[in-house]
């Protein structure tokens, strides 16, 4: 079974990665190894905080609210690396505070030492992704993509349920599959074994949540 992280990994192969790899000034590869690795980590987050219900219905509300819309992969990413004016779909810096909360340091250096790039570059890695990861999970949920798409339903709790089940599957997943990006996930994650990561800054910011607002 294909993980969204395989899935979205794959959309970035090609001319995206390149650019990924031209904006921390380091090579293919070894951009392609840090994206590999970044992307279970950064999806598994939100899946930890998603198992909250709170988690989930607020997650949910950012997507619908923020990231539908969001144009293909390559615009944004255009967006992200144009240094531009930042908005709510493109304020990398403000989403990783909502996805970390405390952890966001460990998060970048763990991520740094693992696949050589430093705690700078790795953070700013992050940056780039977590705009991408926020609006592929909104065309997932959105779009009617994958088992995602179920939008019919009313009232909102329901399908806010879906996308914690979603990403809850989808971080058993990625620990099951181990590797690096699963080794990360546990050691940024599990380090305070608490659970809430930045759930209670996701719930006292309310309607800013991951969309750009600190």
């Amino acid at each position: 079974m294909t993980t969204l992280t395989d899935d979205l990994f794959a959309q970035l192969e090609g001319a995206p990665l390149q650019q990924i790899a031209q904006q921390l000034g380091v090579g293919r590869t070894q951009a392609a190894g840090a994206v590999s690795a970044a992307l279970p980590l950064l999806i598994g987050a939100l899946g930890k905080n998603a198992s909250q219900p709170q988690g989930a219905e607020a997650l949910f509300g950012a997507l619908q609210r923020d990231h539908v819309g969001s144009g293909d992969l390559g615009g944004l990413l255009g967006m992200v690396l144009g240094g531009g004016a930042t908005t709510r779909q493109t304020d990398g810096a403000g989403m990783l505070g909502h996805i970390f909360g405390g952890q966001q340091g460990r998060a970048e250096q763990h991520l740094g030492e693992a696949t050589g790039l430093g705690g700078d570059r790795a953070g700013a890695l992050m940056k780039i992704l977590a705009p991408i990861v926020l609006s592929y999970l909104a065309k997932r949920m959105f779009s009617g993509q994958g088992e995602g798409g179920a939008m019919g339903a009313s009232g909102g709790d329901p399908t806010a349920q879906v996308l914690g089940a979603i990403l809850g599957q989808e971080q058993q997943q990625v620990r099951q599959q181990g590797g690096l990006g699963g080794g990360l996930l546990g050691a940024v994650l599990d380090q305070d074994g608490d659970g809430q990561l930045g759930l209670g800054d996701l719930l006292k910011i309310g309607g800013g949540l991951l969309g750009g607002k600190r």
